[in-house]
């Protein structure tokens, strides 16, 4: 029989995979140039997000149940600074992260859901430090897709149900 803590591992990690398609499928649409484009002055580039989000996974996701998810060698404020990495790289650095996020994931049991881990020096469960995470990413990801679609304008393909398309939708899903 699945314990709660079990199948909530279960769940999380399909949100998280739900999360990385969503990243995944704004990225096939953007070319290099568009990874770039800043909104307006002060608005990140999804490039930018990606390097935050990239350096955030590595410094949490590493030894997660043995040392502070605030790595010392992580320079948060450099993620927010435009590299001008090449899209290619910035899907490779984003493909890596998520495998350490999905490794750590893989690597936990029920019972460690109610341990202690440490984010710079303040203390969470793993449950919560995981939902905080998946709060942050979630947060981080909408706004990658928000700023795909406002490049891309008429020529987006939605990452969800077309607009004027839910009962079509919902029939073919009851339907099943």
């Amino acid at each position: 029989m699945e314990t709660t803590g079990a199948a909530y591992l279960e769940s999380v990690k399909k949100r998280f995979r739900s999360l990385k398609e969503l990243g995944d499928k704004t990225f096939i649409q953007l070319s290099d140039t568009e990874m770039h484009f800043e909104p307006c002055t002060g608005v990140n580039s999804i490039a930018v997000i990606i390097q935050h989000l990239v350096g955030n996974m590595h410094s949490r996701f590493t030894d997660f149940l043995t040392s502070d998810g605030e790595k010392p060698n992580r320079n948060r404020d450099e993620e927010f600074e435009e590299q001008l990495m090449p899209k290619e790289e910035l899907e490779s650095k984003w493909n890596s992260a998520w495998l350490i996020l999905f490794s750590t994931l893989e690597s936990l049991t029920a019972s460690d859901l109610l341990k202690t881990v440490f984010v710079r020096s303040e203390e969470h469960t793993v449950l919560d430090a995981i939902n905080r995470q998946l709060l942050h990413y979630s947060y981080h990801v909408g706004q990658i897709a928000y700023i795909g679609k406002i490049i891309k304008g008429n020529d987006w393909q939605t990452l969800s149900i077309p607009k004027g398309k839910s009962d079509e939708f919902n029939k073919k899903m009851m339907g099943r």
